[in-house]
């Protein structure tokens, strides 16, 4: 930082992306960017044609311990709060998974059912289960008015959470929290059933990039000694949950298309889809019962 004199943008930018390269930060000049912008309101723009602009000395601290926070590990949107997701600012808090945009893939492939079931039957009814931020579900209400859902996570915190960010992104009367361990709570027949469950091997775990493995909520990422365990607890309870022409969308992970696609025809689906996302991997599965064969979606 300077010696005297006030503190500008293009100084704290140099600085942030001198800290950011020296810690190894894969995108320095992004992340110095993106905590900047935030802790002084301003803007990229701001940024070129204002480069000189000052900044109090208390705004610059917090800057500088943003990036120290940084350095150590911490990912960049934890840090500021919140990240975008299919086009809305989310709330994250420690008890959620950072929604990423390959998510966003399911959001995708969800889409289309969940607007054919409107046109149906007026309504549809989504239960996202692991809910997390609300990432998922919220996007998908965001899109079809006539939706309406209950989200399910075994975190009271991450449950207060997802209601944040419903009422911010105005669908909060649309969202129903439960406090449920998977669907030991949950009661009635849903249309959609969404769920983006931990996948990730136990043994998998330690091997993570730091900003997940040390950031993100372990509960959120472990899915037992083969990364299964969710897909069997789903598939073994949704039957009693879905109507007979509902869909069930998951994400996976990159390598577990035949893994899950067999958990569920065992117990009793058909593969009704499938989609990868952007990087080109598999990562959404879509099921029907064997009843709804056929059913035009």
């Amino acid at each position: 930082m300077p010696d005297g004199g006030d503190t500008t943008l293009e100084d704290l930018l140099r600085v942030g992306r001198e800290m950011l390269a020296r810690a190894g930060i894969d995108d320095p000049a992004l992340d110095s960017r993106l905590l900047v912008e935030h802790f002084t309101g301003t803007t990229r723009a701001h940024a070129i044609t204002a480069p000189k602009r000052p900044v109090q000395g208390e705004v610059a601290s917090h800057i500088i311990a943003a990036f120290e926070r940084r350095q150590a590990g911490e990912p960049v949107h934890r840090i500021i709060g919140f990240r975008a997701f299919y086009g809305l600012d989310l709330l994250v808090s420690p008890a959620t998974l950072e929604p990423r945009p390959d998510t966003e893939t399911l959001v995708d492939a969800m889409l289309p059912i969940v607007r054919e079931t409107v046109r149906r039957r007026g309504s549809c009814r989504i239960l996202d289960l692991g809910t997390g931020t609300g990432a998922i579900v919220l996007a998908l209400l965001s899109e079809v008015s006539d939706a309406v859902a209950t989200g399910v996570d075994i975190s009271r915190e991450a449950l207060d959470t997802a209601s944040r960010n419903a009422g911010r992104i105005g669908v909060g009367e649309r969202l129903t929290p439960l406090h449920s361990d998977w669907f030991e709570n949950v009661s009635g027949r849903w249309d959609v059933i969404v769920s983006n469950p931990p996948y990730i091997p136990t043994e998998s775990i330690a091997g993570l990039a730091r900003e997940v493995r040390d950031h993100e909520p372990i509960a959120a990422l472990d899915g037992g000694e083969d990364g299964l365990d969710a897909y069997r607890r789903i598939a073994g309870q949704a039957l009693d949950f879905l109507e007979e022409d509902g869909r069930i969308g998951l994400e996976i992970g990159f390598d577990q298309k035949q893994q899950v696609t067999a958990v569920f025809l065992d117990k009793g689906y058909d593969l009704e889809g499938s989609a990868k996302d952007l990087g080109g991997n598999d990562r959404v599965l879509i099921f029907a019962t064997k009843s709804s064969r056929g059913a035009v979606i």
